[in-house]
C-alpha cells in the first residue's frame, strides 16, 4: 500500500512540509509505503478547458508537474493534500494542480482515500479545508478524517511544531489513513469490489 502526499505550498519545506512529515511517520509506522510530492513554485497554468485530456488520458500541458503526479497516481492508494492558506482558500499553486488533475485523471483518484491538511498563521483554515475536501466529494472518494480538523497553525515549521495539537492531529490522520487503507484490501481479498456507476445524467437548470 502506497500514499501519494502532495506539497502544494510555494516553501518546499516549509509549515505545510512539517504537517506531512508527520502524516508520513505514522503512516510509515502502520507498515504503509509514502511519497511526498512538492508541486515546486515555477507558476502552473489553470485549466483551460480544452478538453484535450479526455482524448489524451493526460493532461495536454507538459510544463510542469501535473501529468508526473497523475503518473504516480496510478500507483498510489490513497492521497494526503497538503497547502497553505492564502486569503483563507488553498494555495493558488495546488488549486491549479489539482484542478487539471481532477479533470485530466478523475479515474485514477476513485474511490482511493482522499485527506486535505491546511496550514495557517492565524485564521481561514476551515474554508481552506473545505475547499479542498471538495475535491473528494465529487470524485467518489472517501475522506479521511482525524480527531479534529485536519489543521496546523504557526507561521515557522518551528512553530508548526509547537502546535502539540495540531500535530497530534496528523498523526491521528494518518492512522486513520493506514486503518482504512487496510480494510479496503481486507474488503478486496474478501472479493468486495468498488460499486458499479451508473451511466452519468447530465443536467442544468434551464427550463
Amino acid at each position: 500500500m502506497k500514499v501519494l502526499l502532495i506539497n502544494g505550498s510555494p516553501s518546499k519545506k516549509g509549515c505545510t512540509y512539517t504537517a506531512l512529515c508527520e502524516i508520513e511517520k505514522e503512516l510509515n509506522i502502520s507498515g504503509v509505503e509514502t511519497e511526498i510530492f512538492y508541486i515546486g513554485k515555477k507558476p502552473i497554468r489553470g485549466c483551460t478547458a480544452c478538453a484535450k485530456c479526455l482524448e489524451l488520458n493526460k493532461c495536454v500541458f507538459e510544463d510542469d508537474g501535473v501529468n508526473v503526479a497523475l503518473g504516480k497516481a496510478d500507483k498510489a492508494d490513497g492521497f494526503v493534500f497538503g497547502s497553505p492558506v492564502h486569503y483563507a482558500g488553498a494555495s493558488g499553486f495546488i488549486t491549479s494542480f489539482l484542478d487539471r488533475c481532477f479533470f485530466a485523471g478523475s479515474d485514477r483518484f476513485a474511490f482511493k482515500p482522499g485527506a486535505a491538511v491546511v496550514s495557517c498563521r492565524r485564521g481561514g483554515a476551515t474554508a481552506a479545508l473545505d475547499q479542498l475536501n471538495k475535491y473528494f466529494t465529487i470524485n467518489n472518494m472517501p475522506v479521511v478524517s482525524s480527531q479534529y480538523w485536519n489543521m496546523v497553525h504557526g507561521n515557522t515549521p518551528e512553530e508548526v511544531v509547537q502546535d502539540l495539537e495540531g500535530m497530534q492531529i496528523m498523526r491521528a490522520l494518518g492512522r486513520n489513513m493506514a486503518w482504512l487503507l487496510k480494510s479496503i484490501q481486507a474488503g478486496k481479498e474478501a472479493g468486495i469490489v468498488p460499486p458499479e456507476p451508473e451511466e452519468r445524467i447530465w443536467t442544468n437548470f434551464i427550463r
